[in-house]
């Protein structure tokens, strides 16, 4: 009797036992690209920049293009290309309330990100009035911007359409910030630009390459 009742349940533990490789394989993402690095999301981690023969939790990447990266995975190569699909990080309260970030080869300060809880690439730019998000990267974060209040931008190829809208969040390092207006551009952007509305939220100091976030009380 107690043979029975065991052999069946026999696929159904050695199910079990795999379900973790099985979801470990199913829980990459590419949110972004960094030169010849790829900013690549393991079971939620946060997003880590990673280059041909770079590995992380497992998952080594084979190579870096233009806007895909090829990675393997248990054996198993899988060619991620950016935007196929939302990418997000496990939601954890950014209680932190300082941020360092280095300039660039170029003196820009750039780095990843979150914008409701999805991970996104900034650029801080403090001759910003305010966010400033291209529609590519607005409908990758799945952003109902056509609901906001319209606008029209001034830009250096002429008048273009916008639309003024509120974030729920944004997250930088391990400080988030709350009911962030931004403004949603037609054309496409290199980064979301962080300017002064959410830059005000924060205490700025600034050191050769190096820039000291400190969120105001």
């Amino acid at each position: 009797m107690k043979t029975r009742l065991l052999l069946p349940l026999a696929p159904v533990i050695a199910a079990l036992c795999l379900a973790p490789a099985w979801a470990h394989a199913q829980s990459v993402g590419i949110a972004g690209m960094l030169g010849s690095k790829a900013l690549l999301v393991v079971d939620a981690h946060p997003p880590r920049a990673l280059g041909a023969g770079d590995e992380f939790q497992g998952v080594k990447v084979l190579s870096v293009g233009k806007e895909e990266a090829t990675v393997e995975v248990k054996g198993a190569q899988r060619v991620l290309r950016l935007g196929e699909a939302p990418v997000s990080v496990g939601r954890k309260g950014g209680s932190g309330r300082r941020v360092v970030l280095m300039a660039d080869s170029s003196g820009h300060f750039v780095n990843s990100g979150m914008i409701n809880g999805r991970v996104m690439q900034y650029m801080v730019d403090t001759g910003a009035t305010s966010v400033a998000i291209g529609r590519n990267d607005a409908d990758r974060l799945g952003l109902k911007y056509q609901s906001g209040q319209p606008v029209r931008m001034n830009t250096a190829n002429g008048v273009s359409q916008g639309w003024r809208m509120k974030l729920d969040s944004v997250r930088i390092g391990d400080v988030e910030v709350f009911g962030i207006e931004a403004v949603v551009m037609s054309q496409p952007m290199p980064y979301i630009l962080l300017g002064n509305n959410l830059l005000n939220e924060f205490h700025m100091t600034r050191n050769n390459n190096e820039m000291v976030l400190e969120k105001r009380n």
